[in-house]
C-alpha cells in the first residue's frame, strides 16, 4: 500500500484539524480571488466590446421639437376640465406660421367646426389644431402633402396620424353635410 504514509498525517488534536481547515481555506481564497480576477477582466472585455458596437450602430437622427406650439393643459390631477378661454384670446399671427394658409384658407374661432368628428382627432388634438389657426373642415380637405407635414410636426403628437387616419378624405365628407362611419358612431353615442 503506497498510501500507507498518509495514516500518520491524520490529525489528532484539534489543533492539527483548525491547522488543516486554515490550509484549506487559504487554498480556498486563493483561488477565489484569481478566479474574480480573471472573470472581472474577461467581462470588462466583452462590456467594451459591446459599448464599441453600440457606437458603431448608433444612428443621430436629427429630430428638432416643434417650434412654438406647446400642448395645452386641459385637466387638473383631480380629473377636473381646465377652463382654457384665456389662450383662446391671442391673435394668431399667419405671416410668421410656418403653414401655407394660401393653400388651405384662413378661418377663425367663429368659422369653428366641431373638428373631433374627424377619426383621430380628440379634444387635445383640436385644440392644438386651432392653436395653429386650423377651425374647419374645409381647411382640413384642402391639405396638400407638405401642409400635412407641417401640421404634423407643430402639434408633435402621432406622426402620421393624418394620412393614416385620412383626416383629409373625412373632412371632404363632414364639410358636404355628410357623416363618416366614425362621426355616425359619435353622435350616435351622445
Amino acid at each position: 500500500m503506497s498510501f500507507l504514509f498518509l495514516t500518520n498525517l491524520t490529525p489528532v488534536s484539534g489543533w492539527e484539524y483548525f491547522v488543516v481547515f486554515l490550509l484549506a481555506f487559504g487554498c480556498f481564497l486563493i483561488g477565489w480571488i484569481f478566479a474574480k480576477r480573471s472573470s472581472k477582466q474577461k467581462y470588462e472585455k466583452l462590456l467594451a466590446k459591446q459599448k464599441k458596437k453600440n457606437k458603431e450602430d448608433f444612428v443621430n437622427t436629427s429630430y428638432a421639437p416643434s417650434k412654438g406650439v406647446r400642448a395645452v393643459k386641459t385637466r387638473e390631477r383631480s380629473g377636473k376640465a381646465v377652463d382654457s378661454d384665456s389662450d383662446s384670446n391671442e391673435e394668431l399671427d399667419i405671416e410668421s406660421s410656418p403653414l401655407n394658409f394660401d393653400s388651405f384658407g384662413v378661418a377663425d374661432a367663429s368659422d369653428k367646426d366641431d373638428l373631433k368628428r374627424i377619426k383621430g382627432v380628440g379634444p387635445f388634438i383640436e385644440e392644438k389644431l386651432n392653436t395653429i389657426g386650423i377651425y374647419t373642415f374645409d381647411q382640413i380637405s384642402k391639405f396638400t402633402q407638405e401642409d400635412m407635414q407641417a401640421v404634423t410636426e407643430l402639434i408633435s403628437f402621432f406622426p402620421g396620424r393624418i394620412e393614416r387616419d385620412d383626416w383629409k378624405g373625412q373632412a371632404n365628407v363632414l364639410k358636404k353635410g355628410g357623416n363618416t362611419d366614425f362621426s355616425k358612431r359619435l353622435s350616435s353615442e351622445k
